[in-house]
């Protein structure tokens, strides 16, 4: 086997693994200084007496509320990869996929969030399964998210007084994505498509072709029953504090507008291709609070506060998890 091969390096990391870790971390933290920064930003053209008077509603209590259902959106999450995991036949505990789903968390910020594949490392050593037999877990993965935000964006926006703009294409494209995800014949098809137009990365294309050819095992109806309503329910977990934030800040649009403005934005900072889609999430919920009429006074620091509770404490739960998977799994190696 070439010393190229990704299976071989996922499973046996090379001697620099640890200052790419750093690296990402260093990465981490100047995205976090740039949102901060350019947030701060938009704050003092507003006026810091109005946005500190904003952040000032907010008690522990009410901050408490907000990182609980954000944990309720992980956990679930967590659960449906638990059961993706024991229908692909891997030999894991509830725990175990906790573990690696949580951890993977501290590489959400890398670009497209491929870093998150380090989960197929920690099973690769923790069960001695290849690459190519657990990458249907992540299309799965990537798949549901898209398939239960979709159909959560195209409700909130039905439901909704008015409409965003965009929002329903941004809808059917994902359900297309998640639809053409799920169908190993169809996926299979695409890959080849991509392989023909490029002519190059033949092994990669032909390991994504197999990881596609596997994803009949999930073709099952109450397995995806189970899974899309696990991934509905955590992601309007999210969407729900999103609509009570805006409540205690004073500036209530309705929880079917709130959810899609949520749902809409995380979408389209992942369309960005930036790293956890850092920027244009952000920027497209200042816009579209804008346009519901709440003053920057208000959504800035709604905005601030919603991606600090949600996608910067995912990360701060992988850091936090991380170690203990690495050192689980180094312990597991054969």
């Amino acid at each position: 086997m070439s010393s190229a091969d990704p299976a071989r390096q996922m499973a046996h990391p090379a001697p620099d693994s640890g200052k790419r870790r750093w690296r990402d971390i260093a990465l981490l933290a100047v995205l976090f200084a740039f949102v901060i920064a350019g947030l701060a930003g938009l704050a003092a053209a507003t006026g810091w007496e109005e946005t500190k008077d904003q952040l000032m509603r907010l008690t522990g209590a009410q901050i408490a509320v907000l990182l609980a259902l954000s944990l309720v959106n992980y956990l679930f999450r967590g659960v449906r990869w638990h059961v993706f995991a024991r229908r692909l036949g891997l030999p894991t505990a509830l725990v175990q996929d906790l573990r690696h789903f949580l951890g993977g968390f501290a590489m959400s910020v890398t670009p497209g969030r491929v870093g998150e594949l380090i989960r197929m490392r920690w099973l690769k050593r923790e069960t001695g399964w290849a690459v190519e037999r657990t990458a249907p877990l992540v299309l799965m993965d990537r798949a549901s998210d898209l398939a239960a935000m979709a159909l959560i964006l195209a409700g909130g926006v039905a439901l909704s007084a008015g409409g965003i703009a965009m929002a329903m294409p941004v809808a059917i494209v994902a359900l297309i994505a998640a639809f053409v995800a799920t169908r190993p014949a169809l996926l299979a098809a695409c890959i080849t498509w991509v392989y023909r137009g490029l002519g190059r990365f033949p092994r990669l294309m032909a390991r994504a072709r197999t990881a596609a050819r596997s994803l009949g095992v999930f073709s099952n109806g109450p397995v995806m029953a189970v899974a899309l309503s696990l991934g509905l329910i955590g992601w309007l977990a999210e969407g729900y504090a999103f609509h009570l934030l805006l409540i205690w800040m004073g500036a209530d649009i309705g929880f079917a507008k709130a959810v899609a403005i949520f749902t809409f934005s995380t979408l389209a900072g992942g369309l960005t291709g930036a790293p956890g889609g850092v920027g244009g999430a952000e920027a497209a919920m200042v816009a579209l609070l804008s346009l519901e009429g709440i003053p920057l006074e208000v959504s800035i620091p709604a905005t601030a506060v919603i991606r600090l509770t949600t996608l910067w404490f995912a990360i701060l739960i992988g850091l936090a998890i991380f170690p203990v998977a690495e050192a689980k799994s180094n312990a597991a190696r054969p």
